[in-house]
């Protein structure tokens, strides 16, 4: 029997979804009261940060995830820049709509103070490449043919589940909080390196009874006890509109400058919630599929705590 690229593309994702929902409890509050309600929970896309610079085996910023999902026929469909950020991002889109757009961003590592850039090549520069050179030779296969045997698809997707997280070792106390002061998403990423930042759901498949727009699920959620980002991002009618919880967070056994270990906790992931609207193609609605910058630059801060 063979697997095609897209049924592989299908299991990864969900093998992801679960990942994301055994560390995120908001995302799994929501999946019970939607579900409970009647209605459906559908991903608008997921989300990766990455690290331009060299990060030891692994692709160094967005090709670590480019050269995984391009063999499973996803293509660049968008790029932007966040300059006071010192990040630069790109959006990948499937053939198939059903498959959610997947958001990879990367912070520029030569934009950081000297210090900085020094502190976070010390801590990647040993990364593991976490895929093995079979994975490799299945993934060109699927990419030439379109399909694989079963039995190497199920070691693929295995493979591919497992590469992400985080492919070098945790960082020093000390150089975290250092890092946290010049780009909070470095610091980020050098606790959680190649895992998902966030899933986003989609509001328009929502389809909740009582829940009619953003406003009302939002305030909703936030009844049912889920701690919601304050303010919605995009006007009623906007192209894109969204809202978010806050990150949950998880607690790291890091090393001080001393040899000491102390327990800190970091934010992790939030569930985002993504309302698309309508541009036109040859005169016929359809449904925006990219990203507005001023918003995306809001969600980053999503990680960011008053104590982090």
């Amino acid at each position: 029997m063979k697997t095609t690229a897209r049924v592989l593309t299908e299991n990864l994702l969900q093998n992801l979804w679960q990942q994301y929902l055994r560390r995120v409890s908001y995302a799994r509050r929501y999946t019970a009261l939607v579900t409970e309600k009647g209605g459906k929970v559908v991903p608008d896309h997921l989300a990766f940060r990455t690290l331009n610079t060299q990060t030891g085996e692994q692709p160094s910023g967005i090709n670590a995830i480019r050269h995984l999902i391009e063999p499973l026929h996803y293509r660049q469909a968008g790029t932007y820049r966040f300059s006071r950020l010192m990040l630069s991002a790109a959006h990948f889109e499937h053939p198939d709509p059903a498959l959610p757009k997947i958001f990879v961003s990367q912070l520029e590592v030569d934009q950081c103070p000297e210090w900085a850039q020094q502190m976070i090549r010390e801590t990647v520069k040993d990364a593991s490449y976490l895929l093995s050179d079979m994975a490799i030779e299945l993934l060109n296969y699927l990419q030439q043919d379109g399909q694989i045997n079963t039995e190497a698809a199920e070691i693929l997707t295995e493979e591919l589940t497992g590469y992400f997280r985080r492919p070098w070792n945790l960082p020093h106390l000390d150089d975290l909080l250092k890092i946290n002061d010049v780009s909070q998403y470095a610091a980020w990423t050098l606790l959680h390196g190649n895992a998902v930042n966030h899933f986003a759901v989609l509001f328009n498949e929502q389809q909740v009874p009582g829940w009619p727009d953003l406003e009302t699920t939002c305030r909703a959620l936030a009844e049912n006890g889920l701690p919601m980002k304050e303010r919605i991002e995009g006007d009623k009618g906007s192209l894109v509109r969204q809202s978010a919880t806050q990150a949950v967070k998880e607690t790291f056994r890091l090393r001080d400058t001393s040899g000491n270990f102390e327990e800190v906790e970091w934010t992790y992931g939030y569930l985002e919630l993504t309302e698309r609207g309508f541009t036109t193609d040859q005169g016929k609605p359809k449904l925006f599929q990219g990203f507005l910058p001023d918003q995306v630059f809001h969600l980053f801060a999503m990680t960011q705590t008053r104590e982090n």
